[in-house]
């Protein structure tokens, strides 16, 4: 647990629910929730893939 990037843990966790609610749109039969669900997965694996580079870069992975 020393080494944990908590940063990436929160990024991976909001992947997850985003994923989760595609599942609960589709269920529902919700364009609109699906469609917000796909934006907002896209937003956060793109920023916590963009921080990875980051991170690398600097060194601190």
């Amino acid at each position: 647990m020393k080494n944990v990037k908590w940063v990436f843990v929160a990024y991976s966790l909001g992947a997850i629910l985003s994923m989760f609610m595609i599942g609960i749109a589709v269920g529902v039969k919700s364009f609109l929730l699906a469609f917000a669900a796909i934006l907002a997965l896209v937003l956060i694996m793109g920023n916590g893939f963009k921080m990875k580079k980051k991170y690398r870069e600097q060194g601190l992975l």
